[in-house]
């Protein structure tokens, strides 16, 4: 169920992949080998989307090199002239779509050509595909402790039951532009799958396999994020409450 289906929003592609990016001169390159790789065996159109959040590496000099010598891959690159948060980009990259669905593929080259081509396999028969790890995890013990308990809290403040909240999920377009949330942090998918599964959006989990990144290292446990991630979570708690005030003790007008 697409709960936008009286959109006039034109798209002539089937898929946006928003490649956000921050200091990934050594990753970004594989990234788009993975994108393209992966979808060599799928007809549809895509294109990639790389936003730099103000890399202070040579990200943007990797970037437009492979533009250069590939003029034929679908890529566009926009510079933020300063940093502006990964929630903050993912939105602005869905306005800024060409294609029907949208999906993050983070410029760490964490998401293997499988993991893209089982999302991708659903594309069409339900709004939201949603990743998740399972026994496939193969991060850290200190990463899946602290995404563990980022799920256990997700579900307790929202009242679902996913299996993850932080992975490429895809997306029809629309609803990331109609539901963005404000967090300029790592919260906001689950705040965008929170707010969609209460309206009921259709949705399907699938078991995929993950990578560590193999250059650089992780921006997702910043003092920053950490506190964006905390206003994420209140934000979850409280649009559940609306949610409940709304729907259970709305005002009879008989």
């Amino acid at each position: 169920m697409n709960i936008l289906k009286g959109s006039t929003t034109q798209y002539d592609l089937d898929i946006t992949f928003f490649v956000p990016c921050y200091n990934e001169e050594g990753n970004i390159e594989a990234t788009l080998s993975t994108i393209t790789a992966a979808m060599a065996g799928f007809s549809l159109r895509y294109e990639i989307l790389i936003i730099d959040d103000a890399s202070k590496d040579r990200t943007v000099d990797v970037v437009e090199k492979i533009m250069k010598e590939n003029p034929a891959l679908p890529i566009r690159l926009i510079r933020n002239a300063v940093n502006r948060g990964l929630g903050y980009n993912y939105f602005r990259g869905a306005f800024l779509a060409r294609g029907t669905h949208y999906m993050i593929i983070n410029g760490d080259n964490v998401e293997p050509v499988e993991t893209i081509q089982k999302i991708i396999a659903h594309c069409g028969h339900f709004d939201m595909i949603i990743p998740y790890f399972g026994k496939n995890d193969t991060r850290s013990f200190v990463r899946r402790t602290i995404s563990q308990v980022f799920l256990v809290l997700v579900n307790i403040l929202s009242g679902n039951k996913l299996h993850y909240y932080n992975g490429p999920v895809l997306h029809n377009t629309d609803n990331v532009r109609f539901f963005r949330s404000e967090t300029q942090g790592y919260g906001y998918q689950a705040e965008l799958l929170c707010r969609l599964l209460h309206e009921g959006t259709s949705y399907v989990e699938v078991i995929v396999p993950n990578a560590e990144r193999e250059w650089g290292t992780s921006k997702a446990f910043s003092l920053g994020n950490i506190l964006s991630v905390s206003n994420s979570l209140f934000h979850i708690f409280w649009r559940r409450l609306e949610y409940f005030s709304f729907r259970v003790l709305k005002p009879s007008h008989d």
